[in-house]
């Protein structure tokens, strides 16, 4: 693992969609992290992929539910980032009720994933070259909290624990 406590977020091209046609999202905009993190206190939670089960059922599902809670503790928003593109992210998101709440956000080249060192070959089932599950706090930039699961866990980067390390 790269990526440690202390360090800038290194720059990556994410994509979002914020807004749908009649039937699919509208085409994704560029995110650039650096930027896009200057002078906010984000939390970012990076999982395998939209509608794999975890991530629909739990990791997702309680950072929309916690959302308030992690507001009042000061962060200005919340990132979830999967290696899907990001028209996928925002059909998930609006599916699970995340859209416009939380920002679904695709790393579809896996450009951020490996930049994190958090990058994982998943090609044995099927799913290609992922991203781990985590948690980070980024403040202006900087890391100030680093939470990965050990593979098939997720006990460290739910919500609820980065609620109690705020």
């Amino acid at each position: 693992m790269t990526i440690e406590i202390g360090a800038k977020i290194p720059d990556a091209t994410l994509y979002e969609s914020t807004a749908f046609g009649e039937a699919c999202p509208l085409s994704p905009e560029k995110l650039s992290v650096a930027e896009a993190t200057r002078g906010k206190k984000i939390v970012i939670f990076g999982l395998p992929g939209a509608y794999t089960p975890t991530c629909s059922a739990k990791h997702v599902p309680g950072y929309v539910e916690k959302l308030g809670a992690l507001k009042e503790k000061g962060v200005d928003e919340v990132w979830c980032v999967a290696v899907n593109d990001g028209y996928v992210m925002a059909a998930w998101g609006k599916e699970l009720g995340a859209f416009g709440k939380v920002r679904m956000l695709g790393d579809g080249s896996g450009e951020l994933a490996r930049k994190l060192g958090l990058d994982k070959d998943l090609t044995g089932a099927g799913m290609g070259l992922r991203m781990q599950r985590f948690s980070l706090l980024v403040d202006d930039g900087v890391i100030k909290c680093v939470n990965v699961e050990a593979p098939g866990k997720f006990e460290v980067s739910d919500a609820g624990t980065m609620l109690g390390q705020l």
